[in-house]
């Protein structure tokens, strides 16, 4: 008996949908509105690290605008409050700075893998819907320069009460994000040295690189303009 040769072949098995990397790739799901989803993975970024801070100023208040201690109203109108010696746990408000750190290496851990099996699946280098980059990037962007090592005048005291709320009121300081988003942006799209050489690392490691450096340029501007009391907070810290 003569082979059939026209047999129709057995259909391919489709592939398994990488569900939990594609959510988080896409920052559950903003990556997939229809315009400008970088915008709004920075976006996303700016409101998760605003949220932070309000969490750590105090969970049942919005923004700071409730007092942050029984007695805060006074605490904060004496500015003798920010010095060392506080009688604030500085081992509790260290918290802010470690969470900080934490929160970047976790961003781009989860960024490079999400990325990485998005961008396989979807068969394109560096799909659109990817947004996790934007809202790492942007973390980057808010958070370095706020970290201790850009603020030398807390290193020679290194009292956390003090460096605990700089940080948690410049995480909702409106003046602060609106520059650090604009600042994130104009570098993102803009795209300076390295970052365009950075887009050619394999994998998710090229999406993800690229939106770091753009942070970090965006972070060095930020810090210079804390530096020159451009974004002061009247509590007198910057």
């Amino acid at each position: 008996m003569t082979p059939n040769t026209d047999a129709t072949a057995a259909p391919e098995t489709p592939r398994k949908k990488p569900r939990l990397a594609l959510a988080v790739a896409t920052a559950l799901g903003v990556g997939y509105l229809p315009k400008a989803p970088g915008t709004f993975g920075s976006l996303a970024g700016v409101a998760t690290a605003y949220l932070s801070a309000v969490f750590f100023l105090r969970p049942t208040s919005f923004g700071g605008l409730f007092p942050l201690h029984p007695d805060s109203d006074a605490v904060l109108a004496d500015r003798h409050f920010l010095v060392p010696g506080s009688d604030i746990h500085n081992a509790n408000l260290a918290l802010p700075m470690f969470c900080a750190l934490a929160l970047l290496v976790l961003l781009g851990a989860i960024g490079v893998w999400s990325a990485s099996r998005a961008a396989a699946y979807a068969e394109i280098e560096d799909p659109q819907f990817v947004v996790i980059d934007e809202v790492a990037g942007q973390h980057f962007a808010l958070l370095l320069p706020l970290i201790p090592i850009a603020l030398p005048h807390f290193t020679a005291h290194m009292d956390f009460s003090v460096f605990a709320i700089f940080f948690a009121l410049s995480l909702v300081n409106w003046k602060y994000l609106l520059l650090g988003f604009i600042l994130f942006r104009v570098f993102d799209i803009w795209k300076p040295w390295p970052i365009r050489r950075l887009e050619k690392l394999p994998g998710g490691w090229g999406i993800m690189a690229d939106d770091w450096m753009a942070g970090i340029y965006a972070a060095i501007l930020l810090r210079v303009a804390l530096h020159f009391g451009l974004l002061t907070f009247h509590i007198g810290l910057v």
